[in-house]
């Protein structure tokens, strides 16, 4: 009983930060135009939150093994609330990036430490239930976050933020009174150095035999964000959209994403392999890049914008499945690997699009469409089905 009303606080706690992340996306066009930003100015906003996570979501992580995981909840949940707040009450751009990369920072604290929560509660043939809360909520907050953000933000752009802000406190008032510490003291890793990421470890591992799937796992979000990023820009400039017009399109893609990666990619990768799924994907992605341009009404909008979303979602299962099983050594490192490569996606995709924006507003859509292009040529060379060594275990084709 004790355990269900603890994951229904980390769940509730997650859609909010997750949720808030979300409302921000169809509103930070509006938001920072109204500063005098481009469209590279909006990249490197969408990057300095995934930069700020990137490197310290493995170190909050330490911290919750050393001090326990209910202060890095906490952590996580206040800085996201006052993260918020001053975004909304920022007057002038730096304070825009200023509350941003706090933002990024502090909230980092809250999904390594939700996943160690539910480590220490759950027996091991229950984690993987666990797990999916976890993702649920993710889910979650990314299909409500625009939809509400865009809604909001008709009576004022700021007012989003300072609700985003209020269900923050709420999670921290139900973690500080409601959540028990699930790490003993007597188990905590008083000793141990904390470390953040590694780039040497992350260049090192391009050049051994799972590299070919790294560059892919950046890629999935390289391709994903050079899209979010941008479209919110791209909306209002073509069609004249609106917040409210933005988030509910960013809220169909988050609902479109939510099924294809839990009705159709399990299926279609049993049916057909990861690789074939994955060269299907890639090629998707790329004409739906494409045909996005010629879009030139809502319904067609829509349209383009969800066959890119259908065949981007297929990409991160399907890589992260050949990354499991053609794994030499831990599953666990290999993944993990994988999520930083991810990770390095979300930030270079913004600034790559901001950037291109500013040159031309077709180029991060065409640019785009070329890549993954290049990749699914490329595929035909890194894909190969593993051969069967003398053994009978699976050895992997390095890339050629």
């Amino acid at each position: 009983m004790h355990n269900r009303r603890n994951l229904a606080i980390l769940f509730f706690t997650l859609v909010v930060v997750m949720m808030g992340f979300g409302m921000v996306i169809p509103i930070l066009p509006f938001y920072i135009e109204s500063f005098g930003a481009s469209g590279k100015g909006l990249g490197l906003l969408m990057a300095i939150f995934s930069i700020m996570q990137f490197i310290f979501s493995p170190i909050w992580g330490g911290y919750s093994d050393r001090f326990g995981r209910k202060p890095m909840l906490i952590i996580g949940a206040l800085g996201n609330a006052i993260s918020l707040v001053l975004f909304g009450l920022s007057t002038e751009l730096w304070m825009i990036y200023a509350a941003r990369a706090l933002g990024g920072m502090l909230s980092a604290a809250t999904l390594p430490t939700a996943m160690a929560y539910i480590s220490d509660t759950t027996e091991s043939k229950n984690r993987g239930g666990g797990m999916g809360v976890i993702g649920a909520a993710m889910g979650m907050g990314l299909v409500l976050g625009p939809g509400l953000g865009g809604l909001l933000a008709g009576e004022s752009l700021s007012t989003p933020f300072f609700v985003a802000s209020g269900l923050s406190m709420l999670a921290l008032f139900l973690i500080l009174i409601f959540l028990p510490e699930s790490l003993p003291k007597s188990e905590r890793e008083a000793g141990v150095k904390i470390k953040g990421f590694d780039l040497k470890q992350i260049w090192q591992s391009l050049f051994g035999p799972l590299g070919y799937l790294m560059v892919l796992s950046f890629m999935v979000f390289f391709g994903l964000t050079n899209f979010e990023g941008i479209f919110g820009l791209y909306a209002q400039h073509r069609f004249d959209y609106n917040p409210a017009q933005v988030g509910s399109v960013m809220m169909v893609i988050g609902l479109m994403s939510t099924f294809v990666q839990g009705v159709l990619t399990g299926p279609l990768t049993r049916r057909f392999g990861e690789r074939l799924v994955i060269r299907a994907s890639l090629i998707g992605s790329s004409v739906g890049f494409l045909i996005m341009l010629w879009a030139y009404s809502d319904l067609t909008l829509y349209l383009t914008v969800g066959l890119f979303v259908l065949a981007n979602s297929m990409l991160r299962p399907g890589i992260a499945a050949l990354v499991s099983m053609e794994a030499r050594g831990g599953q666990g490192a290999a993944l993990g690997l994988a999520n930083s490569f991810m990770s390095l996606g979300r930030i270079v995709g913004p600034l790559w699009a901001g950037i291109m924006f500013d040159v031309r507003i077709s180029f991060p859509f065409l640019s785009g469409a070329g890549i993954f292009l290049i990749l699914f040529f490329i595929s035909f060379s890194w894909l190969r089905k593993p051969t069967q060594s003398h053994s009978g275990q699976h050895v992997p084709q390095p890339p050629v």
